[in-house]
């Protein structure tokens, strides 16, 4: 079974995506760090016990990660959004058997104290236009949303917007339940993420 783990906002740089955020949010987002297998860097905010979002943008200073980056960021252009949704599983392996075509093969990957394994589609771009998960186990105990600070801020919704949304949602019927994912039909692809916050519901999209 997958357990919603945490959301991206990607961006075409790292300080314009946190300063989307926290001007969305009100609230101050944590250091994050390198991914130089990938060749991107990030940020974080807790979201919940287990829960979190990053912002993440390929990093300027990092080398070429010789093979096209996760969540899509070699195309991505325009203002900040939020573009995926990562969930866990326990048997990487297993989870990807069950899943749509697409959604990559396994990496082991690790920033600072952090490992774990996540699949990347060999295009870097996942199935159903990026709106079906990016697949993910961590190993060991050690998760970053137990090492982030409190802001006040809770997921209190996950919306996904997408014209095949019947196909979408079988493709995760019997995979994730969660009551804070919700398939709708859309014009286009589209998330939308609802966060209770200090100041207030908000919206990232």
């Amino acid at each position: 079974m997958l357990t919603l783990d945490h959301l991206a906002v990607s961006a075409a740089t790292l300080e314009d995506g946190v300063a989307m955020v926290e001007d969305r949010l009100g609230v101050r987002l944590a250091p994050g760090g390198q991914h130089p297998a990938m060749g991107t860097h990030n940020r974080l905010m807790a979201l919940a016990p287990g829960l979190y979002l990053e912002v993440i943008a390929i990093d300027p200073d990092a080398a070429p990660p010789g093979r096209p980056r996760w969540f899509d960021l070699d195309r991505f252009a325009g203002p900040p959004r939020l573009t995926n949704w990562i969930a866990r599983c326990d048997d990487l392996s297993a989870a990807l058997a069950d899943a749509p075509a697409g959604c990559g093969q396994p990496m082991s990957l690790a920033r600072a104290d952090l490992r774990w394994q996540m699949a990347v589609p060999a295009d870097g771009r996942l199935p159903f236009d990026g709106l079906f998960p990016a697949l993910m186990a961590w190993q060991g105990t050690l998760h970053p949303a137990a090492l982030l600070p409190e802001t006040g801020c809770r997921l209190v919704g996950l919306e996904l917007y997408h014209p095949q949304a019947e196909a979408l949602r079988a493709a995760l019927q019997g995979r994730l339940n969660d009551p804070l994912v919700a398939v709708h039909p859309g014009d286009r692809p589209e998330l939308r993420a609802l966060i209770d916050t200090p100041a207030g519901r908000r919206v990232l999209e």
